[in-house]
């Protein structure tokens, strides 16, 4: 049977990192913890789940201190997680047959990483990750900040999943650290200039953080989902800076990256909502409900309700707002089929269905 050690780094952590430990304590056969500096119950907290707890001084990087935290490992593959994940029971009990029965040829385990939900629990945003990787690749983390795992070899593919449930706000740091190599370097460069955008709209530097991402969409990229994200970002930027043009423009942009994508299409469908161009939006929300997902390989963020009931949803406000009641009627059903229990959605449905009987009524 294979042999998986858990590696993490953490700091200041104490409210959520025993629900992580807990979700995943029987699944590992070593759990390896790597504090940075913690200041609160952190270590307390993980000593009750481990005798390996190791001091790390934090130097700005967190591909060294992953790094760090791999060459602790003794089994036979490595797993990681952040402190404010953990893992769902559904989950847990596919991957405990999953290391009943994974091949020794395997390189890499890919699982999905659940970034979102909404009020029934579903998850309404997810990406991919390199989850469980073989430990005598020596794999290696790469980059001071948004550190990623170059991983090579035999995949194998699986829809487990690990649930991102954060805690902690935006602290500013991981843009500290980018405007700190911009100071040292003249500018950010490279996948970084992506990053440093990211930090920047999360600030609310709105301004500066499109012309970064301005900056990235005229270089070349090493992976065209960072252009995606960046388009699908750069409209979000323009949205908060009152430019309606422009957020429309570089969402279009998008399609210069790949096939018209559900999510793309239901925020241009949005676009023309807020114009009152209600053909032009319907037009656009009905072009989602033609796309399908991405393949399982696909390690962008996907905004998986624009696969589901959204667009349904999107069309019922449109066709109501033009008096096709009947349609609304229809796409209103089929966004119920998806949240049986959404009480905007069955409110939709009473009105709707009252409007109905009052058209009936006068004929």
């Amino acid at each position: 049977m294979t042999t998986i050690s858990l590696c993490m780094i953490v700091r200041n952590e104490e409210e959520v990192l025993a629900r992580c430990l807990d979700s995943v304590r029987d699944l590992v056969d070593e759990i390896v913890i790597v504090d940075t500096g913690s200041e609160d119950r952190t270590k307390e907290i993980a000593a009750g789940y481990t005798d390996r707890i190791y001091d790390l001084e934090w130097t700005d990087h967190f591909a060294n201190a992953r790094n760090y935290s791999f060459s602790l490992a003794t089994q036979d593959y490595i797993m990681w997680l952040d402190a404010d994940d953990y893992i769902k029971e559904k989950d847990r009990q596919k991957l405990k047959a999953l290391k009943q029965t994974l091949e020794d040829d395997v390189d890499s385990v890919v699982m999905e990483y659940h970034l979102a939900f909404d009020g029934y629990d579903n998850p309404i945003a997810m990406s991919r990750r390199n989850r469980i990787v073989k430990r005598s690749r020596q794999y290696r983390w790469h980059n001071p900040v948004h550190e990623y795992l170059l991983v090579e070899g035999n995949y194998y593919l699986t829809d487990i999943a690990v649930s991102h449930g954060r805690v902690h706000e935006n602290t500013g740091r991981n843009l500290r650290i980018l405007e700190q190599m911009a100071e040292r370097d003249g500018e950010v460069t490279g996948r970084d200039v992506f990053y440093y955008a990211n930090e920047l709209s999360d600030a609310g530097r709105f301004a500066e953080a499109a012309e970064q991402y301005r900056r990235f969409l005229d270089s070349s990229a090493d992976y065209f989902e960072d252009n995606l994200t960046a388009c699908a970002r750069l409209s979000a930027c323009y949205h908060q800076l009152g430019l309606p043009d422009l957020k429309l423009s570089s969402l279009l942009q998008s399609m210069a990256y790949d096939v018209p994508r559900a999510d793309f299409c239901c925020s241009i469908g949005q676009c023309f909502v807020e114009r009152e161009d209600f053909v032009k939006a319907i037009y656009w929300f009905k072009l989602a409900l033609t796309q399908e997902r991405p393949p399982d390989h696909h390690f962008g963020v996907l905004n998986l309700i624009c696969w589901t009931w959204l667009p349904h949803f999107q069309l019922c406000i449109c066709y109501g707002l033009t008096g096709e009641l009947e349609l609304a009627h229809e796409h209103n059903e089929k966004a119920l089929a998806y949240l049986p229990e959404d009480i905007n959605l069955l409110q939709n449905k009473s009105k709707i269905e009252a409007a109905l009987g009052m058209e009936a009524g006068l004929e």
